[in-house]
């Protein structure tokens, strides 16, 4: 059994023990890297080039003589081996979900006074952290282009029935039978959930009684949100959008459902690429949902996702970002307390911050590790719907 395991960014150091007699302590150490064969390498092919081995013998603290019979050392280096295929494949603990840190409601109520910004553009305020994508922002994320070649970050509508879509996109053709030159088409959609890619406005969740910037949830009525509306974005935005690939920092393909994201891992990739979230930026956190999806097929994602950590909220508010995008619905589920969407709540109704819901970020991933550059000019539009409580649209992503 591993006496000691030291997780780190790049590699995992185990040690085995042997006890001989109650004397001499033969240790095999061993160094399982992911960097040798890419960041998403899952073949047995590479151990040969990924497994280093150190032997010491210890009897307490101290070195002893002696040889190390190779018996004890082929089952050593077989067991170090084993673990290592153990945590570095597909099964192995890299990419087993975790339980999510319980948060209580008094935590929450807590993080809601100490991150908000109620108050911060004026109590009339309903752009939120839009206010920080400012003229100068918009020009600073403008000159990131230098490629010239553009990604969409929106999934294809998803037209089939499915545990993650109970409510499939529909489109009926028009004017087949008629003579004239044209056809039409009209769409149905019920676009918040998990299936379709949009824009989360302000007034999409209330939290004990009040929106964003305290406006009461009572000025949502069935003619749709009076505050908060998706209406406010219909200027657009266009800012600098970050990529934060959390299965490329974990060597994996993607993240099983269940597995929370927390802010230390955000600080790892921004150390990893050297990318530095800054006021203004939309940052896209990338979980591999979509991969997960095609390769294994829809599951219930409001049951189990993997997805950021409620903890993460403070993260995005400390660097002022001023928009916020998944692969799926931004929480992780279980989220780790009776509310399913604390994030939600965080960055929504506290911050003031919209959310990307539902983004594809397979191509984006791709182009982005191909430049090695994780950095791009977003523009995004939403429909605007008076009232509207978001918009489905999709973002382009420019190198």
């Amino acid at each position: 059994d591993p006496l000691k395991r030291i997780r780190r960014s790049d590699y995992i150091v185990v040690s085995f023990a042997i006890k001989y007699r109650h004397l001499a302590v033969p240790t095999l150490q061993v160094m399982c890297t992911r960097s040798a064969c890419g960041a998403r390498r899952r073949s047995i092919d590479c151990f040969s080039a990924s497994v280093h081995t150190r032997w010491t013998h210890r009897l307490g603290d101290s070195p002893v003589a002696g040889n190390v019979s190779k018996s004890s050392k082929s089952i050593l280096v077989g067991a170090s081996i084993v673990f290592c295929l153990l945590w570095l494949s597909p099964t192995g603990t890299n990419t087993h979900a975790q339980s999510a840190r319980p948060i209580s409601a008094e935590t929450l109520d807590t993080w809601m006074t100490e991150i908000s910004n109620w108050g911060r553009w004026g109590a009339d305020d309903q752009l939120g952290t839009l206010n920080l994508i400012t003229d100068e922002k918009r020009r600073e994320a403008a000159a990131l282009v230098k490629d010239g070649v553009s990604v969409s970050l929106a999934h294809d509508v998803e037209t089939h029935e499915a545990v993650d879509n109970p409510r499939p996109f529909t489109m009926t053709m028009g004017g087949l039978d008629d003579a004239g030159p044209s056809v039409s088409d009209q769409w149905t959609v019920s676009y918040h959930g998990y299936a379709h890619t949009h824009l989360d406005a302000l007034c999409h969740f209330a939290h004990q009684g009040q929106l964003y910037n305290g406006f009461p949830d009572d000025s949502i009525t069935v003619d749709g949100c009076a505050k908060l509306a998706i209406t406010n974005f219909k200027n657009g935005l266009v800012t600098r959008g970050i990529l934060i690939d959390i299965p490329r920092l974990r060597a994996v393909d993607f993240l099983e459902p269940g597995s929370p994201i927390y802010p230390e891992e955000l600080e790892a990739w921004e150390k990893q690429t050297g990318v530095n979230v800054r006021s203004g930026d939309a940052v896209f956190v990338r979980t591999g949902r979509w991969e997960r999806r095609a390769a294994e097929g829809p599951w219930d994602i409001g049951d189990r996702v993997a997805g950021l950590h409620a903890s993460t909220a403070r993260w995005f508010r400390n660097r002022d970002v001023a928009v916020v995008g998944t692969d799926h619905g931004a929480d992780v589920h279980p989220s780790g307390m009776d509310v399913s969407h604390p994030l939600h709540i965080l960055l929504l109704v506290a911050m003031g911050t919209p959310i990307f819901d539902n983004v594809d970020l397979e191509d984006l991933s791709r182009e982005a590790a191909e430049r090695e550059r994780w950095e791009f000019l977003l523009t995004a539009a939403p429909v605007p719907v008076p009232g509207g409580t978001g918009s489905p649209l999709n973002p382009i992503a420019t190198f």
